[in-house]
């Protein structure tokens, strides 16, 4: 007989990501529900990571990460944000950004610490926090405008708070965080002792006038961050799941203990492709006006229809409010909207709800627009019925 199991996670059930994906797939549906894209990657860079696998470097590289990778993304850091990592000591190349955001919460979060987290948010966020023992202390962003409240930030941190996660380019909302708002933060956390987990995955992926301000930008929070980013939403391969944190050398040292014993290491012959692709910085610097056409496809189509768009700054969503859509359903809960979008329609979406620990539901739901053209037109001719 199987020994009973007590769960450690019993908040946690199937993702809303993985509801959604298969009922588009059981209806033929055109899928804007998960993030990713659904076009190929620039073969130059499939070119370097064979080439690097038919040269033999396919065994363990470094636990740290392949040191050339490490070198070019302190290069990449230097270059656009003015601050010097050392390849050695303060970057650590992981097996996607999850996995590193996973690894700085186990290494710093201990039971009966406090973390802040800022809803809607990342679905990782609060299991991480959970695995660690910590508790998990949700601030919401302004609804509307997901727009930070340092007020009720304030008003949250305790003698017990460890930690704070921010998110920009933020996932679900596309919102960008201002260089007020990052001062604003730099202010606050100043002669506190607490650490700063800042996700950084969409930073290539800001639409002008605006750019992304990184952690790294800033002394007060360069000094207590780990700012992750992750190759996979850069280069357009989210499969790959490779990342990188980039960290001070005492809170790097505590990453890798736990990095060590999590997954040792990251795949050789992808680490010496990116390596050889991260050369030429074309690619990402040109990733923003890739991104902001197809937004603005999106954008133009869904105009035909009664959703009220949101701002998208930055990342490849799109949010949309519900409320003024001229149809029976629009008096359903997000979720369920999500599900008749997709049965109905032929469109499958997420709610924000998901993105709450308490399915706060504000008549919004996200698209995900990093999709070929023929994609996104095919989705916007079944959405223009509404």
């Amino acid at each position: 007989m199987t020994p009973h199991l007590e769960t450690k996670l019993p908040k946690i059930g199937t993702t809303i990501f993985t509801v959604m994906s298969a009922l588009a797939q059981e209806n033929n549906a055109v899928n804007l529900g998960q993030g990713f894209p659904d076009f190929h990657c620039d073969p130059k860079l499939v070119d370097a990571v064979s080439t690097a696998m038919n040269q033999g470097l396919n065994q363990y590289p470094s636990m740290l990460g392949v040191l050339e990778l490490r070198n070019e993304i302190a290069k990449k850091i230097q270059t656009l944000y003015s601050k010097n990592y050392d390849p050695v000591t303060e970057i650590t190349v992981t097996a996607g950004a999850t996995q590193a955001i996973l690894n700085a919460v186990l290494a710093i979060v201990r039971p009966g610490d406090e973390v802040i987290v800022l809803e809607p948010c990342y679905d990782s966020y609060v299991p991480n926090i959970d695995m660690a023992g910590g508790t998990v202390v949700a601030v919401p962003l302004t609804p509307g405008t997901f727009r930070p409240d340092f007020e009720k930030i304030r008003a949250a941190i305790t003698s017990k708070t460890r930690a704070i996660i921010v998110n920009s380019p933020h996932n679900p909302s596309a919102t960008v965080w201002t260089d007020e708002e990052m001062k604003k933060l730099e202010q606050l956390l100043s002669g506190t002792e607490i650490f700063l987990i800042s996700d950084e995955v969409y930073e290539h992926m800001v639409f002008s006038p605006l750019k992304h301000l990184s952690a790294a930008s800033y002394q007060g929070l360069a000094e207590r961050a780990f700012i992750i980013s992750s190759f996979g939403k850069t280069y357009h391969v989210t499969g790959w799941k490779v990342a990188y944190c980039a960290a001070p050398p005492t809170l790097t040292q505590e990453f890798r203990k736990v990095h060590q014993f999590n997954v040792f290491t990251v795949n050789t012959p992808v680490q010496h492709g990116l390596a050889k692709y991260m050369q030429d910085p074309t690619p990402y610097l040109e990733l923003p006006a890739f991104y902001q056409r197809k937004r603005d496809l999106f954008r133009y189509g869904l105009e035909r229809t009664h959703f009220k768009l949101l701002p998208s700054e930055g990342s490849y969503f799109q949010c949309a409010s519900i409320e003024d859509l001229k149809v029976s359903e629009k008096n359903l809960s997000e979720a369920d909207f999500c599900k008749w979008l997709t049965t109905e329609i032929g469109v499958a979406a997420i709610p924000l709800s998901a993105f709450y620990a308490e399915a706060f539901d504000q008549r919004t739901i996200r698209f995900c627009f990093a999709k070929k053209d023929e994609t996104l037109n095919r989705a916007l001719e079944r959405l223009a019925k509404l």
